[in-house]
């Protein structure tokens, strides 16, 4: 050994192996992950390319707005894309403010009562035990819950409350002029038909009915053919009809799109709590307790500090949340069931489909044309998907500011 060399002992030696062998595996699970990602990038683009390829061809603005048929042609999303914007819509406005006030109660005020701090890991428990329950689950709770409101408050078809409709017996004259006399409710006895009752046209306008006997009517009579339009026969038979404002409600709910929205809600609720609550998590401490030495109150703490510092994390739990709600099919399925909707709801009480009933329809038909239509609903969903997902992106962008 010459002077000044170091002796190589046995612990070095078996150090600089294992060193080795790690950097070694380090690497071959980098390459690992690179791979598996990239074929999970061509799976993906295979499949959104083979659902473009076979979708495109249905795709037109008149796909987007006729409702479904039995001719492929001729058949739409329409009836289902509105429902499914009107669902969505309501689900969001409901769900984030509900999910982030909730967030905020369990990780800025904690109680420092022994019973109350009980009670806060009990109900954090649970939070994080619902997000793992199947969505199905959630339907039949929002079919007990939001539908029939556990029968405490009478039926659909005979409600409690109603606001914000109005109902009608509809008549047909001998000139085919549509009358209606308003009633009471839904459940109201049948208007019997008198002369000199006062109807309204459909456009509002009102008239006085002319009512007569069919057996002893004489139609050759000038003045009768004169009054024919506003003439009715007593053996009339009335139809009841509806008009509904934009902000008509009931108790119950029956099955439309406030019962979905508040079942959606339930599903998607806890992602939006445990996800708003990591972002208060990220939000330095430091933050607060300058802002509580400058003699702020907690709430004003957690207004002007840490939900704007929060607030990127809390838009993508949003994005999150929304993009599952918007896909969500079992709940929904519970709710609205697989019934044919020729029109896009007009307010929170009315009959829906959302688009991945639509699909499913489409998908479960034999024949090929209808598998295309699925494929051109399938563009159509991760479409709005996207739009919706963009929304909450600007808004977290717009809102990102320096924790310094």
């Amino acid at each position: 050994m010459k002077g000044g060399d170091l002796p190589t002992t046995r612990p070095q030696e078996c150090a600089r192996k294992s060193s080795e062998q790690r950097r070694k595996l380090d690497q071959a699970f980098a390459v690992a992950c690179v791979i598996i990602a990239c074929l999970s990038l061509v799976v993906l683009a295979l499949l959104l390319s083979a659902i473009t390829f076979e979708g495109v061809r249905f795709l037109s603005f008149q796909f987007l707005i006729a409702a479904p048929g039995p001719e492929p042609a001729e058949a739409g999303i329409g009836p289902s894309l509105g429902g499914t914007i009107w669902v969505c819509a309501v689900c969001a406005f409901m769900t984030l403010p509900v999910g982030v006030a909730t967030a905020v109660l369990l990780e800025e005020f904690k109680p420092r009562n022994i019973v109350l701090r009980w009670l806060h890991g009990f109900l954090q428990l649970n939070i994080a035990n619902l997000a793992g329950v199947p969505s199905v689950v959630y339907g039949i709770i929002g079919l007990t819950a939001f539908v029939a409101m556990f029968g405490l408050f009478g039926s659909v078809n005979d409600p409690v409350l109603e606001l914000g409709a109005s109902y009608y017996d509809q008549f047909v004259s001998e000139g085919d002029l549509v009358a209606f006399v308003p009633v009471s409710g839904p459940q109201a006895p049948e208007t019997e038909p008198r002369d000199g009752m006062t109807a309204y046209t459909s456009s509002g306008q009102p008239f006085k009915m002319i009512v007569a006997d069919r057996q002893t009517f004489d139609f050759n009579d000038p003045a009768n053919q004169k009054n024919m339009k506003r003439t009715f026969f007593t053996d009339s038979e009335p139809g009841r009809v509806s008009r509904k404002s934009w902000y008509f409600i009931r108790i119950p709910f029956g099955r439309g799109v406030l019962a979905g929205s508040l079942t959606l809600m339930l599903v998607v609720l806890p992602i939006v709590i445990i996800s708003t609550q990591e972002a208060l998590r990220a939000v330095p401490d430091s933050l607060r307790a300058g802002a509580l030495g400058m003699g702020s109150t907690p709430w004003q703490v957690v207004w002007h500090i840490t939900l704007p510092a929060a607030v990127p994390g809390i838009m993508t739990g949003a994005i999150l949340a929304m993009s599952r709600a918007i896909g969500e099919a079992a709940p929904i399925l519970m709710i609205a069931g697989i019934v044919y909707i020729g029109s896009a709801p007009g307010n929170l009480m009315d009959d829906f489909s959302v688009m991945p009933l639509q699909i499913f329809t489409w998908a479960s038909r034999p024949q090929a044309a209808f598998h295309s239509l699925a494929a051109s609903g399938i563009i159509v969903l991760l479409a709005m998907l996207l739009a919706f997902n963009a929304v909450a992106v600007l808004i977290r962008h717009k809102m990102q500011k320096p924790l310094t």
